[in-house]
């Protein structure tokens, strides 16, 4: 963690989705807790795919694109949050495969120009009856293709 955050170039892909630290959320040294920004990730990552009309409401046969878990997850921590308040997490797309998908985020200041940690999740998208691989939708491709990070 280095004692300056890293900023970055102006938001150009993907999704910024506002998110608020609360007081609670910070340990014992006033810094917000490690196992928080995952939690943060996972609630924006959840909000933006309610947008697109994807969802859990207690059905994980009719959940569709909503039936995945977790393979991998990676973050790196660039500088510290010490005090509550406005942040945002920054969500794109780098991979849309068949059934799998690989998604960066930045935790970062509202407007996106301060990095205070980095990292990417890999989902695979389930069969709720098996529990196996399963493909994903068009719709669900249709919105993620608009979150893809271009090579460029």
């Amino acid at each position: 963690m280095t004692a300056e955050a890293t900023i970055a170039p102006a938001l150009s892909y993907g999704r910024l989705i506002p998110v608020t630290v609360h007081f609670d959320d910070l340990d014992a040294l006033g810094l917000l807790h490690n196992a928080r920004y995952p939690l943060m990730v996972e609630r924006a990552w959840s909000e933006l795919f309610q947008e697109y009309g994807f969802g859990f409401e207690g059905d994980w046969a009719a959940a569709g694109d909503a039936c995945n878990a977790v393979k991998e997850l990676r973050i790196s921590y660039e500088a510290p949050v010490t005090r509550p308040g406005a942040y945002a997490v920054h969500l794109w797309l780098e991979r849309l495969g068949t059934t799998g998908l690989t998604y960066g985020f930045r935790f970062c200041s509202p407007d996106g120009s301060v990095t205070y940690a980095h990292g990417f999740r890999v989902l695979v998208r389930l069969d709720p009856e098996t529990m196996r691989p399963a493909p994903w939708s068009e719709r669900f491709r249709v919105a993620g293709r608009e979150l893809l990070r271009s090579d460029g």
